[in-house]
């Protein structure tokens, strides 16, 4: 017989099993390491990063929305990679959408790559560091113009170089 606790039991395995999707994945299922102009190995990485940037950059991790300082740096100048000081973006590509998470119409060039994201039962595009390989956050396609571009950065994965003169 089916009760109210079989299927609360049920639902909740169901959605720990798409959870945990995002950290574990088979052997079989598992990409080969890709390579990046800057290496480090994982214990490199964490004793340079903080706990928060180390989840986020190494482990695809995201921030919690509105916390970052850098949702209200107005300042002209460039965010950089968090783990590499590599720029990514420049201030004037910045704009508030309302997302709880830094977000820009545009990156620098070379600065990023790309690449399908199926975690948490959806494909979006995730967006790294060309040099180190750092998750920076998803890039959607419902940004303003001229672009029509969103990219929406964890704020942890970045730092802020504000512009001399």
């Amino acid at each position: 017989m089916i009760t109210r606790r079989f299927l609360l039991l049920g639902g909740a395995a169901s959605i720990l099993a798409l959870a945990t999707e995002r950290w574990v994945a088979s052997p079989l299922e598992a990409a080969p390491a890709k390579q990046f102009p800057l290496m480090r190995s994982n214990a490199e990485w964490q004793a340079l990063l903080s706990p928060e940037q180390y989840d986020v950059l190494r482990n695809e991790g995201t921030e919690r929305p509105f916390t970052s300082p850098l949702l209200s740096e107005k300042r002209r100048g460039n965010y950089a990679c968090a783990a590499c000081e590599l720029d990514l973006f420049s201030s004037a590509t910045k704009y508030d959408s309302g997302t709880g998470w830094p977000s820009f119409w545009a990156a620098l060039e070379p600065a990023l790559g790309s690449e399908e994201d199926r975690s948490w039962g959806m494909t979006r595009t995730s967006v790294f560091c060309s040099r180190c390989g750092g998750h920076q956050g998803h890039v959607f396609d419902d940004g303003p113009a001229p672009t029509g571009l969103r990219y929406c950065i964890n704020g942890v994965a970045l730092t802020f170089k504000a512009a001399v003169g």
